[in-house]
């Protein structure tokens, strides 16, 4: 029975101590078919990863990673490994150049997430984007409510494109900030200009309780009309 804290097994795995060079080459080399084959396959930025291209970023690095640790995995099997993603990859590039369905089936479709400062509630219910994660996006743009803002699209990168109103267009819109949005309420205080929580659809609202044309939700915030500052 193998006991723990054995530091030659831990440290060693009971190979010589000479394998830390073997290790050293196997690592330079798999870097260098790591290297080359993200080269051939074009990547992009990061941040601009596609569902496809981290696909296949996991799959490379899986490649890779046994090789340079373990001493029964071969150099030539792993990069004959790589050698058939860069393969699958430029085959399904080739196919969504060709098919539109196919593009959209393998990275998505750009979706309108807001439209004349109201959210596309059909649009969200099909994204996983929680509320709060795209009111920080737009908090980081320095937007305060949803009246400054004409269009938001997420591309398929899952990147957050917004186009403004400009300042003379700015209207009232749900105010995202949080010390003004967790003040919703299903009580109307006042009369005034109000926007439902849920949708962000914008009204003049009598004190009271009312339901949301739009969406039928009964929860609402005081709404603001301030410009960006920029």
């Amino acid at each position: 029975m193998k006991q723990i804290f054995e530091w030659e097994r831990l440290l060693f795995n009971n190979l010589p101590e000479s394998f830390i060079f073997e290790v050293i080459f196997r690592s330079t080399v798999m870097f260098i078919i790591l290297l080359l084959t993200l080269k051939l396959a074009g990547k992009r930025g990061v941040k601009q990863l596609s569902i496809f291209e981290t696909v296949i970023i996991i799959a490379l690095g899986s490649a890779a990673g046994d090789p340079m640790f373990y001493e029964d995995v071969g150099i030539i099997p792993a990069a004959i490994v790589f050698s058939t993603i860069i393969i699958l990859y430029r085959s399904v590039t080739w196919l969504t150049g060709k098919s539109k369905k196919f593009e959209e089936f393998i990275e998505g479709k750009t979706e309108c997430l807001i439209n004349d400062g109201k959210f596309s509630v059909s649009t969200f219910r099909k994204e996983s984007l929680a509320q709060d994660e795209f009111f920080a996006e737009l908090r980081i743009k320095s937007i305060e409510h949803l009246g400054q803002v004409k269009h938001a699209f997420i591309e398929t990168s899952g990147e957050i494109s917004v186009f403004y109103y400009e300042d003379k267009e700015v209207g009232y819109g749900l105010p995202i900030l949080p010390s003004l949005f967790y003040a919703k309420s299903k009580f109307i205080p006042t009369d005034g200009i109000y926007s439902c929580s849920f949708c962000g659809n914008t009204e003049e609202q009598k004190a009271g309780t009312a339901n949301c044309k739009v969406c039928k939700k009964d929860e609402w915030v005081e709404s603001i009309n301030t410009k960006r500052i920029t």
